[in-house]
């Protein structure tokens, strides 16, 4: 059963985000799977949601989530000027990590979808050894270009036959969210999410920024330092074009 999510949000340049911090969206996402409910969740920083106002399908896919997650601090800042004190960071590999652990205890099944070869392999492997108990039912890399429709096929089918309640897809903003939309009716687990990078980040692929600098909004410079020739015009070009987004088009709640 797939619900329009009735969560508050807030419009930051016509991405609609959810007002919420991990606490909440943790109990939302128990709530989800205790009711039978079936969501895909986008997990967005700065540059992601600049992506998504440039294309008005992927600005639905956004706006229509079970819950749009404030990834990046800018999107923190954007919730509070518009009147949302408690919103708070939902950062992908901080939520894999607290999910994980809230798992182990309710017994939720997992499956790793995404990632390069061996990684999501390897994600569960971490995972377990550090959550004993924990239930992950199923870990694939796809291959990287368009799948056929009877491979489409297959592993709409592979993942709806591991019973997985949760589905964490790796594929990289937007091709994940793309991925989500197209499949959200046709998959049974409660929720899919999009997590990026948390792949890497928890596989030791890539390294993440000192805590200081992830509380503070500078996590972004950590990762031009660490891959400047990939990311430098992520940043130099978008950190301008989303101050003066919001400049002109102030955040406000979405009635």
């Amino acid at each position: 059963m797939t619900v329009q999510a009735t969560e508050p949000r807030v419009d930051v340049l016509g991405i609609h985000v959810s007002v919420t911090h991990m606490d909440h969206t943790v109990e939302t996402f128990a709530r989800w799977i205790d009711d039978g409910e079936r969501h895909l969740v986008c997990v967005s920083d700065m540059n992601a949601l600049l992506h998504a106002r440039a294309d008005g399908r992927l600005t639905e896919v956004y706006n229509t989530s079970g819950m749009t997650l404030p990834d990046g601090m800018p999107l923190v800042w954007a919730g509070r000027k518009a009147g949302f004190e408690q919103m708070a960071r939902v950062c992908g590999p901080d939520l894999i990590e607290r999910v994980m652990a809230e798992a182990e205890q309710r017994g939720w099944t997992h499956y790793f979808y995404g990632g390069a070869d061996g990684v999501p392999e390897k994600l569960r492997d971490n995972f377990v050894a550090k959550h004993p108990d924990l239930k992950v039912v199923g870990a694939y890399s796809p291959p990287y270009r368009a799948l056929t429709e009877a491979e489409d096929a297959e592993i709409v089918e592979r993942l709806n036959a591991a019973e997985p309640d949760i589905i964490w897809v790796g594929l990289g903003a937007p091709k994940q969210e793309r991925w989500m939309a197209e499949h959200r009716d046709r998959l049974d687990a409660a929720i899919l999410i999009g997590v990026g990078a948390a792949f890497d980040f928890h596989t030791g692929r890539v390294d993440r920024a000192p805590q200081w600098m992830q509380r503070s909004g500078l996590e972004w410079s950590y990762r031009v330092y660490k891959e400047p020739r990939r990311l430098w015009r992520r940043y130099v070009l978008g950190i301008p074009r989303f101050a003066v987004g919001i400049l002109r088009r102030p955040p406000r709640p979405v009635s």
